[in-house]
């Protein structure tokens, strides 16, 4: 599996303990920046992680801001990129289960490192459960095709 993280400076400290956590986990993880502290726009590595998941080039992907909120906005525009903002645990698990979230968003000045890592396991280790879910995931991807044709 192939997972894409990134972050801007408010998520810089979480994004570092996240990885961590999933390397140790043995997972190829591919670290799109930021890298340093210094005060950067979320919206350029937003698109950085969703490009990637959206053409196929990864698996899923971490996203983390401050809050988690203009992250989870940005990714969400690529059409095939269902970005879930999560808040605990149970929230990161049905993002996977339900609505077969493929970029995983948190907050890093509202999550500790050790919330964060437990989310982002219990996200990965988590399984779509397709059935009536998979309906809703269907009219998401023809609302996305309607306003590509600008039928909407």
């Amino acid at each position: 599996m192939r997972l894409v993280i990134g972050s801007d400076h408010g998520g810089l400290e979480l994004k570092s303990a996240v990885s961590q956590s999933l390397g140790d986990r043995g997972l190829e993880v591919v670290d799109l920046g930021t890298d340093n502290g210094e005060s950067v726009d979320y919206p350029d590595f937003a698109v950085k992680v969703a490009q990637e998941v959206a053409r196929g080039e990864a698996d899923c992907g971490v996203l983390v801001c401050g809050t988690g909120i203009g992250m989870s906005i940005v990714a969400n525009k690529f059409p095939g990129v269902r970005a879930a903002l999560a808040t605990d645990e149970f929230m990161a698990r049905m993002a996977r289960e339900h609505n077969n979230a493929n970029i995983l968003v948190l907050g890093g000045r509202v999550l500790s490192a050790d919330l964060a890592c437990r989310m982002v396991e219990a996200w990965l280790d988590a399984t779509y459960e397709g059935g009536r879910h998979q309906r809703r995931l269907d009219k998401i991807a023809a609302v996305e095709e309607d306003v590509r044709a600008g039928r909407i």
